[in-house]
């Protein structure tokens, strides 16, 4: 079963089949002989590895694989519509569109083209998208050229380091990701169909979530399916936010951003989260009551990045850098580096409580007692609004939500005081 992007042509056939019951029409709306239209369905039958369509009382109409599939064709083509429509308009404000723009060049681009644009766009390179796709250098460089003159816009710049996407390419690029995510959904619903679950989810997880939420959820999904893989993706908010926007992740699990970054996003809190001041336990403040964040001040800190929600708060509310003489001595939004570097002597940082409670159980940090305020943060979930989960994605989301909740039901009101 093809895990790519089938034939755009063909997809195409199977839709206008679906819609009027006719390959004789659907050959029509696609400039095709009806043997033609008759061999694309045929064709995408055998790349999807199952049949499709159904005839009855003259019409076709879709099988149980073929109704499964044919919404997820139609977003995926919606998608690259969408797409293509951005890419000129892009273009047309670059001033690079060229003389004779075809406008909805969508209907002409291949599979092959959009798989050249997608690696490209991943890899930054030419020779090195030739060598993910398998092919040579000058078959993807044609394949780029190719499809700048179908769409009369520039894509590429050469720069020092290979090759960068314009914003025209860019949003091309964003509409064959989700049209491509479209299709793995739609390949993983069939073959769960046909008896074969070998779907996959693809999580973006900020660290908060990475201690048990996702551990737990993980196991749970395991436990209840066959074949099921649970990718795990790791990184900056800005970062995971883009790849979730372009379709490499289903969704992600972390803190929420006030406002929403984005209007195509949906942000579905889980709990409320709160902050703590840290030490390591041998630190000279740990265990002293009633301290003020003045006392720190004296100590050097690591500070989490100042774009991060703890960041935002050490920055903002607190206005630890206004101070005459900044604390601050290491900026980093690692838990790994912030426990390696409180053990090195008496360092301060400010993290979620929760994001700590292994180290603080295993002796390795210790929250202060000081009293915050206006420190909650809301933890929750992260995909795009459109996003419509398989039955098995679907089991995975709900388990993100049980264990968010439940852990949001036994989370303290403030830190433990020493």
């Amino acid at each position: 079963m093809n895990r790519g992007l089938p034939n755009i042509r063909h997809m195409r056939v199977f839709v206008e089949t679906v819609a009027t019951g006719s390959v004789s029409e659907a050959a029509e709306l696609c400039s095709l002989s009806q043997p033609a239209a008759t061999q694309a369905i045929g064709r995408l039958e055998a790349d999807i590895g199952t049949a499709l369509l159904l005839r009855r009382d003259r019409k076709f109409t879709t099988t149980t694989c073929g109704a499964l599939f044919v919404r997820r064709v139609e977003a995926a083509l919606a998608h690259l519509h969408a797409g293509a429509r951005a890419s000129l308009r892009f273009g047309r404000e670059g001033k690079a569109a060229r003389k004779g723009a075809v406008r909805v060049y969508d209907r002409l681009v291949t599979s092959a083209q959009l798989r050249t644009l997608i690696a490209v766009a991943n890899t930054g390179s030419f020779t090195v998208a030739a060598r993910e796709l398998g092919l040579s250098q000058p078959t993807v460089h044609r394949a780029a050229r190719s499809l700048e003159d179908i769409a009369g816009v520039a894509f590429f710049k050469a720069t020092a380091s290979g090759v960068e996407l314009t914003a025209a390419a860019q949003a091309l690029a964003a509409g064959a990701k989700l049209a491509l995510a479209e299709i793995r959904q739609g390949i993983e619903e069939i073959g769960k169909e046909l008896g074969n679950d070998q779907g996959t989810f693809n999580l973006g997880s900020l660290p908060l979530a990475r201690t048990s939420i996702v551990p737990q959820a993980a196991h749970a999904l395991i436990s209840q399916t066959q074949g099921v893989q649970l990718r795990v993706v790791d990184g900056a908010y800005d970062g995971l936010l883009r790849n979730l926007r372009e379709g490499d992740l289903d969704c992600l699990i972390g803190a929420l951003r006030m406002p929403p970054p984005a209007d195509d996003i949906t942000q579905e809190p889980l709990f409320d989260d709160r902050l703590a001041i840290v030490a390591h336990p041998d630190h000279p403040l740990a265990g002293r009551r009633g301290l003020t964040l003045e006392d720190t001040l004296e100590f050097p800190w690591v500070a989490p990045p100042r774009q991060t929600p703890a960041g935002r708060y050490l920055y903002d509310t607190l206005r630890i850098a206004e101070r005459e003489r900044t604390p601050v001595r290491v900026v980093s939004s690692s838990l790994v580096m912030m426990r390696g570097i409180l053990a090195q002597g008496p360092y301060i940082s400010i993290v979620s409580h929760h994001q700590i409670k292994v180290e603080e159980a295993a002796g390795l940090i210790t929250p202060l007692d000081i009293t915050l305020t206006n420190d909650q943060r809301a933890i929750g979930l992260t995909y795009r609004t459109q996003w419509r989960p398989t039955e098995t994605q679907a089991i995975f989301m709900q388990e993100l939500r049980r264990f968010g909740r439940a852990l949001g039901h036994r989370m303290p009101d403030a830190p433990p005081a020493q």
